[in-house]
C-alpha cells in the first residue's frame, strides 16, 4: 500500500483513470504526435520558439475545439480540399511579412494574418517563416491553438520527399541535454527538493531554466522568500495539554495530514501553484501534474498561462479530483468571461485571480537566454530602446490588463458562482481590503520572486498579519505562495496561522526531469517531511499547531556549505 494510502479520502485512493474526454476511442493529439515522433526518439525539448507563436493572443477564451490527430504523424484534418503535396521550395518562398508560411508537423499554414496581431509581435514569425517551425511551436502551445486560426490558413501537407534530410536533426543544445539525461538518478535517490533544482539546471534547455529560475532585478526577493523561513525557530512540545493541564505524554505514531482548503479536501496542507509553460520541460506538461496532484489527494492550479489545455488537464484527471483555475484578467472582459463559463463547465471548483503581476517583472535570466531571438520583439506595455524588458515573460503576457483592479472582483462574482481567491496579496491592508469584497480567500504572493524586486517575502507578511490582525486570520482562509523548501516551511506557516502553502518551482523542474514521477516524488518528499515535523513537534493532526510553537529570530543563520 502507498505510504500516505491511509491519509488520504477514500475517492482519492481510486486507479487513474484512462485520459479521456467521452466515451469515443481516444484519438491523439497535436502535441502528442509530436511527442510520439520526437520526445520518444530520446531528443530533449526543443528551443522555445520566441514570443510564442499565436499563442497569447488565445489565452483569455481558451480554444473550445481541441485539434485531434488519428494517428502519429497525421495532422488534422484539413479545413479545405488539398490537392496535392506543397514542396519545402514552396515554402521557403513565404518568408516575408507579405507572405509569410510556416510547417508545423507535416503541415503548412499560411500565418500572414496573424502578424498584426500576434502579442509577440510579428518579427518572431517572419524569422521562423518559410521553414519547419515543429520544435519551436509545439512546446508552448496548447494542442487547440492552430484550429483558431483562420480556414483558410490551412495550407496542406508538405510533401516529405523534398524536406532537408537535416530538418529534425538534434541541435547542440539538445545533444546537450540529451548527454545530462543519461546521467539522473531515479526519483528516489533524490532526497530533498534542492537537489531537484539542481539537477534541472543541467537537464532542462537554457530556454526553459532560465524562464522556470528567473526573478526580479539583483534577486533580493527570491532569496528573502526562502530566507524569511530561517528566521522562525520551533518550540516542540512531549506533553499534551487540556485546558491548561497536563494529560499525558503526545504519542504520535498516528498522524493526519489531512485539511479542508479551498473548501476542498486535501491529504496534505499544500497545493501545486499554478505555473506556465511546464511543457518546455516534458511534453505532458501540465498533465503530468495533474496526475500527480490525484494519485496524491492534494489540489493543483492550472495558469490561464498553461501550455496544455483545460481540456487536457480535465481529461487525466481522477472523477473526483479537484482543480482550480488561476486567471489573469483580460483586457478584453468579454474573453475572461468566455473563458470562465468555459472552465466553470468543466468542473473547475474556484477562480484563482492573479493580483501581483500587472505587468511583467524585469527578469534577466529570461532576457538573456532569449538573445538575439527577441531583438525586435516588443514588449508587453513598449519597445524598449536598449531591448530590455523583453523575454518568454513579456512574450506570452501581452493580452494581460494592467488596469485590473478592485472593481473587477463584483464583476467576477456576478458572471460566476466559483468561489473567487485573490492571489498576490502583499501588505495588511490589501488583506483586509480582499475579505470585505467578499473573496473566499487570499494567497499571500510576490509571485516567487518574479515582479517587483524587494517586496515582502510571502512569510513575513504572514508575520505580519499574525501580530496586527490575528482574528482575520481566525475568521478567513488566508495561504502563501512562495519560498517553500522544506516540510518545517509548511509547518512554520501553518503554526502562525495558514491554512496552507503552495508549491511551484519544485514541480516544474521535477517535471522536467522525470515528469510525472517527478511531480510525484516532490509530493512524496514533502509529506514525509512534513510528518517527521509533526512528530518532532508533538503534534497528531494539523489543528494542533498553534504560534506557541515557534519564535520568531531577528537574525539570519551563519552562511554554510552543504554537505
Amino acid at each position: 500500500m502507498h505510504i500516505a494510502s491511509e491519509l488520504r479520502p477514500e475517492y482519492m485512493k481510486a486507479q487513474r483513470p484512462t485520459p479521456s474526454i467521452s466515451a469515443a476511442p481516444r484519438r491523439r493529439s497535436f502535441c502528442h504526435a509530436f511527442v510520439a515522433s520526437d520526445w520518444k526518439a530520446g531528443y530533449p525539448r526543443p528551443r522555445l520558439f520566441a514570443g510564442g507563436a499565436v499563442f497569447g493572443a488565445y489565452i483569455g477564451y481558451a480554444a473550445l475545439h481541441p485539434v485531434y490527430l488519428d494517428t502519429p504523424g497525421k495532422a488534422p484534418v484539413p479545413s479545405v480540399q488539398v490537392e496535392k503535396h506543397i514542396t519545402y521550395q514552396e515554402v521557403q518562398r513565404h518568408s516575408t511579412s507579405e507572405s509569410c508560411w510556416v510547417i508545423i508537423n507535416g503541415q503548412v499554414y499560411d500565418a500572414t494574418s496573424v502578424l498584426k496581431w500576434h502579442p509577440g509581435g510579428a518579427g518572431v514569425i517572419v524569422r521562423n517563416s518559410g521553414k519547419d517551425a515543429t520544435k519551436a511551436f509545439v512546446p508552448i502551445h496548447p494542442p487547440d491553438t492552430l484550429q483558431q486560426l483562420p480556414i483558410a490558413a490551412h495550407l496542406g501537407p508538405v510533401d516529405p520527399a523534398t524536406m532537408p534530410t537535416d530538418a529534425h536533426q538534434p541541435t547542440e543544445e539538445e545533444l546537450r541535454v540529451a548527454e545530462a539525461r543519461k546521467l539522473i538518478p531515479h526519483p528516489s535517490l533524490v532526497l530533498n527538493l534542492n537537489e531537484i533544482e539542481e539537477l534541472a539546471q543541467n537537464v532542462l534547455t537554457k530556454t526553459a531554466w532560465a524562464y522556470y529560475r528567473s526573478t526580479a532585478d539583483d534577486e533580493n526577493t527570491y532569496f528573502e522568500n526562502t530566507a524569511s523561513f530561517k528566521r522562525f525557530w520551533f518550540r516542540p512540545r512531549v506533553t499534551l495539554l487540556n485546558f491548561g493541564c497536563v494529560v499525558s505524554l503526545n504519542k504520535i505514531s498516528r498522524i493526519s495530514t489531512t485539511r479542508s482548503m479551498f473548501g476542498l479536501p486535501s491529504s496534505l496542507p499544500i497545493y501545486i501553484s499554478p505555473a506556465a509553460l511546464m511543457r518546455l520541460g516534458h511534453p505532458d506538461g501540465e498533465m503530468n501534474a495533474t496526475r500527480a496532484a490525484g494519485r496524491e489527494g492534494i489540489l493543483q492550479g492550472i495558469s490561464n498561462n498553461a501550455s496544455c489545455s483545460t481540456d487536457e488537464c480535465v481529461s487525466v484527471k481522477l472523477p473526483r479530483q479537484d482543480l482550480i483555475f488561476q486567471l489573469y484578467m483580460n483586457k478584453d472582459r468579454s474573453a475572461s468571461d468566455v473563458l470562465i463559463k468555459k472552465v466553470e463547465s468543466q468542473g473547475f471548483k474556484a477562480i484563482m485571480l492573479t493580483v501581483d503581476a500587472a505587468v511583467p517583472g524585469k527578469r534577466e535570466l529570461d532576457q538573456r537566454a532569449k538573445g538575439d531571438d527577441l531583438k525586435d520583439m516588443p514588449a508587453a506595455f513598449g519597445k524598449s530602446d536598449t531591448g530590455g524588458g523583453l523575454g518568454v515573460s513579456h512574450a506570452i503576457s501581452g493580452y494581460q490588463d494592467p488596469d485590473v483592479c478592485w472593481e473587477d472582483i463584483p464583476w467576477l462574482q456576478s458572471i460566476t458562482k466559483l468561489p473567487i481567491i485573490i492571489k498576490g496579496i502583499q501588505c495588511v491592508e490589501d488583506a483586509e481590503k480582499a475579505f470585505r469584497y467578499g473573496v473566499s480567500a487570499i494567497i499571500l504572493s510576490n509571485h516567487g520572486g518574479r515582479e517587483m524586486d524587494f517586496s515582502p517575502a510571502p512569510m513575513t507578511l504572514l508575520y505580519e498579519l499574525h501580530q496586527t490582525c490575528p482574528d482575520l486570520l481566525v475568521d478567513h482562509e488566508v495561504y502563501i505562495d512562495g519560498g517553500v523548501r522544506r516540510g518545517t516551511d509548511v509547518l512554520k506557516a501553518l503554526c502562525l496561522g495558514a491554512r496552507g502553502v503552495g508549491i511551484g518551482r519544485p514541480f516544474l523542474y521535477a517535471n522536467g526531469i522525470w515528469g510525472e514521477e517527478g511531480c510525484l516524488r516532490v509530493i512524496q518528499i514533502l509529506r514525509e517531511e512534513i510528518e517527521t515535523g509533526m512528530r518532532l513537534l508533538g503534534v497528531t493532526s494539523l489543528e494542533q499547531l498553534t504560534p506557541k510553537m515557534i519564535r520568531y529570530v531577528d537574525r539570519d543563520p551563519p552562511p554554510r556549505s552543504r554537505l
